[in-house]
């Protein structure tokens, strides 16, 4: 039995036989994000020379807020991402002074340059998601050294303003990638561990939001849910209306088969970003047989917990690619 990368997809979300586990790897492109052509040239390079069962397109993580002022600076981050060197955000009147953006132009439209130019480099029959931010993490671009969390907590009603602003503008968003050719949305979560907000604050202030993007995002064949850092709160995402779950498995827990038991969709993830690049060919093809194993090749797909750090040795990426074939 051979699958096509959506039939394949589609089987191992709701548990059904395939004939392998699907694997994707996503990396940023430092510099070549900033544009579109060479973002999407760089991205389907990378998708030829390992046939991922689908592409996550990883943009600048400040592409969402750079027209409200935000600018970066690449400098060399293993992880491929750039330090932000200018904040339009200060003080806590400053939020009030955020003016909705048009999710068609600017650095978002770039982003749907981007996916359409990638979907004529591609084919068809790739699945392709991109990147979003829940609207927390974009306040996180706005502002220097944290401070988010200093200002929801001072005067929650004016960061609230924003917030609400910036969900309007990220559901416009998702409305013009679906549009644009996507297949889904790879919604990132960043708040939503004890390290940083209450179990409590992410529920009443971030979830809601959530709930609507996701909602808008229902048009797509593929929504994946990244959960990202250490101590984070899994249950409370579960019954988030997404296909797949991505979080750091391996150093944070549940492993992917306590996941796969509390989660219903499929569960991404199966090893370490350190593991990845520390390790050798045989401790990657380990690794990925022993997810494979406490899975039952079912309703999982290999990838690292987070984003695939730009300094992995190739033949480790090969090795995890290798590892769903034998």
């Amino acid at each position: 039995m051979s699958m096509s990368k959506r039939e394949r997809l589609a089987a191992a979300i709701k548990g059904q036989e395939v004939d392998r586990a699907p694997v994707a790897l996503w990396r940023h492109f430092p510099v070549d994000e900033l544009d579109p052509e060479q973002l999407a040239q760089s991205v389907a390079a990378f998708q030829q020379q390992y046939d991922w069962d689908f592409i996550k397109l990883t943009p600048s993580s400040s592409y969402s807020v750079a027209d409200w002022g935000v600018s970066i600076q690449y400098e060399g981050h293993p992880e491929g991402t750039s330090r932000r060197i200018q904040h339009p955000v200060s003080t806590l009147e400053d939020w009030g002074a955020l003016q909705p953006l048009n999710p068609r132009t600017g650095a978002m439209g770039a982003q749907l340059v981007c996916i359409r130019r990638l979907r004529e480099l591609v084919g068809p029959d790739v699945p392709i998601i991109e990147t979003v931010f829940n609207p927390f993490s974009q306040a996180r671009h706005l502002i220097p050294d944290g401070q988010e969390v200093v200002h929801l907590r001072r005067r929650r009603r004016d960061i609230g303003v924003a917030l609400e602003m910036i969900t309007a503008t990220t559901i416009a968003f998702v409305h013009a990638l679906l549009e644009a050719g996507a297949d889904g949305i790879f919604y990132a979560i960043q708040h939503a561990r004890a390290s940083v907000l209450s179990e409590a604050e992410y529920q009443e202030i971030c979830r809601p939001l959530d709930l609507r993007i996701l909602e808008a995002a229902q048009g797509g064949s593929f929504n994946l849910l990244h959960l990202h850092g250490q101590y984070s709160y899994f249950d409370l995402v579960t019954d988030y209306p997404v296909h797949a779950l991505n979080w750091h498995d391996r150093e944070t827990g549940p492993s992917l088969a306590e996941g796969m038991r509390r989660f219903p969709g499929l569960v991404v993830g199966g090893i370490s970003q350190q593991e990845i690049v520390e390790g050798n060919a045989a401790l990657v093809h380990e690794i990925a047989q022993e997810a494979l194993t406490s899975t039952g090749g079912e309703r999982v797909c290999l990838s690292t917990g987070c984003v695939l750090p730009t300094v992995a040795p190739w033949g480790n990426i090969r090795a995890l690619r290798q590892a769903v074939e034998q």
